[in-house]
């Protein structure tokens, strides 16, 4: 058999016009939104186009209240009008620019928390308080969205190029003939790395070998096709054992053919047609009746040059009516995408100096092994265990030697971290064994734990 490989092309152009668009027909520097891509766009181009419908939430996200949610570098709040439709506004009032998500829902309208100012649901000044004329000026950017396959999506870039029909297909979402579940998941890295995860499936035979990868993944030959809308890779894996996972699905025991169809539209949506069927039953002359057959859906949103927001859901054609089984497979498929996040490990050094004068030390190192993603669907979980050192000040050493001690001239010390963010609060425990020498004693040892907490009020 000869294996056809391709390089499979994704090319995200910046779209230069929608991204110099701006609200309230201002000049960019007018822009109170503009400040939030100012810097990015100070070292380089963003990128990911703006002319582009993006999913900005699952529709359960979506409600009475109000939904933050920073879309290609841009702060927007959503939230669900009284009829159920959906709003999408620029996060930052006109007045001082402080959050609208901070404020509150009124009817259909957003309150300012900071100065009351009310806007209605296609960003115009309604009400202004301590003021009889509302300034024609006051008003927020509305960005265009539609409701669709189980998704809000917004287009952040020219809104006369919004044209609902260039939307994505994900069907099999809300479709009746197929049942499914999904989640979304917020990811450290550039959008790009997560749809090159996709696009290359031949990670499963060493990431996913406990549940749906196994050797040939990575050994089947595959195809690939594109025209002007998508990139498609086809891979057929025949005649071979099933995954832990495809043979608990399909419930039968013997070979398969397994079929993998990805299929990629720009700038950030993968489709995954996945399944197996009992070798030699037609699956792969297109007689699937005898096997199970699902779609991954992915549609990876850019929240920044270097986070995105990944909507994920498994969709089946089987077992339609069994809840239970849409629940453990949407645990099942959390639990594999938990595979890909395994604990980094990382070392690190770090060097520091000091004038002494503000410091008790002069300068130290610090040197250890750090572990990211310690605990699973925890992304910003870490662990560290490190030592370090630090040289005493003369200054500190003069203040300590009028106390009658005899201090030495450097500290050392073991130290254990552990941090992790909820919501907008970090949480570092830490532990340190710290040894310092000189004294009436000698060398004095001191256990010393603490707890640090951050609060991100951006």
């Amino acid at each position: 058999m000869t294996t056809r490989r391709a390089v499979v092309p994704i090319v995200i152009l910046n779209d230069r016009n929608g991204d110099l668009q701006t609200p309230h027909g201002a000049d960019a520097a007018d822009d109170p939104m503009e400040d939030t891509v100012t810097e990015s766009r100070s070292k380089a181009e963003p990128t990911f186009p703006m002319n582009a419908w993006y999913a900005a939430a699952y529709d359960v996200e979506l409600k009475r209240e109000l939904l933050p949610r920073t879309i290609c570098g841009r702060k927007l709040v959503f939230y669900r009008r009284a009829d159920d439709g959906i709003v999408a506004l620029e996060d930052a009032c006109w007045h001082r620019l402080l959050p609208l998500s901070k404020g509150r829902l009124e009817g259909d309208d957003v309150v300012c928390g900071y100065h009351g100012l009310v806007f209605n649901p296609d960003g115009r000044c309604v009400s202004m308080p301590s003021q009889e004329t509302i300034n024609p000026s006051a008003c927020v950017r509305r960005y265009p969205v539609v409701e669709r396959h189980r998704f809000a999506w917004v287009w952040m870039g020219d809104p006369a190029l919004a044209d609902p029909a260039t939307i994505p297909d994900m069907h099999w979402n809300h479709d009746p003939a197929w049942a499914g579940d999904g989640r979304l998941i917020p990811v450290k890295c550039d959008y790009r790395l997560v749809l090159d995860n996709l696009m290359d499936l031949t990670h499963e035979t060493f990431v996913h070998a406990s549940s749906i990868g196994n050797r040939a993944v990575a050994e089947a030959p595959f195809d690939t096709t594109h025209n002007d809308r998508f990139v498609t890779v086809t891979r057929w894996m025949r005649d071979i054992e099933p995954p832990p996972f495809w043979a608990k699905q399909l419930g039968k025991p013997g070979r398969v053919d397994r079929w993998q169809i990805i299929r990629f539209e720009a700038p950030c949506t993968i489709t995954i047609d996945v399944g197996v069927a009992p070798t030699g039953t037609g699956a792969p002359e297109g007689d699937r009746s005898q096997g199970v057959n699902g779609f991954v859906l992915n549609t990876i949103t850019p929240e920044t040059d270097r986070t995105c927001h990944y909507f994920w859901a498994f969709c089946r054609n089987y077992r339609l009516g069994e809840q239970k089984l849409t629940t453990d497979l949407r645990e099942g498929v959390t639990r594999i995408f938990g595979e890909d996040d395994a604990p980094r490990g990382s070392a690190f050094v770090r060097l520091g100096l000091s004038d002494g004068d503000t410091s008790p030390f002069r300068g130290g190192w610090q040197a250890g092994l750090r572990w990211d993603q310690v605990v699973a669907g925890r992304p910003d979980s870490a662990f560290s265990i490190g030592l370090h050192q630090g040289w005493l000040s003369k200054k500190y050493r003069a203040n300590i030697r009028d106390t009658g001690a005899a201090p030495g001239k450097a500290e050392s010390g073991l130290e254990i971290t552990y941090s992790d963010t909820i919501g907008r609060l970090t949480v570092q425990p830490d532990l340190q064994f710290v040894h310092h020498p000189g004294g009436e004693r000698g060398r004095k040892t001191a256990i010393v734990a603490g707890m640090r907490f951050t609060i991100d009020l951006d």
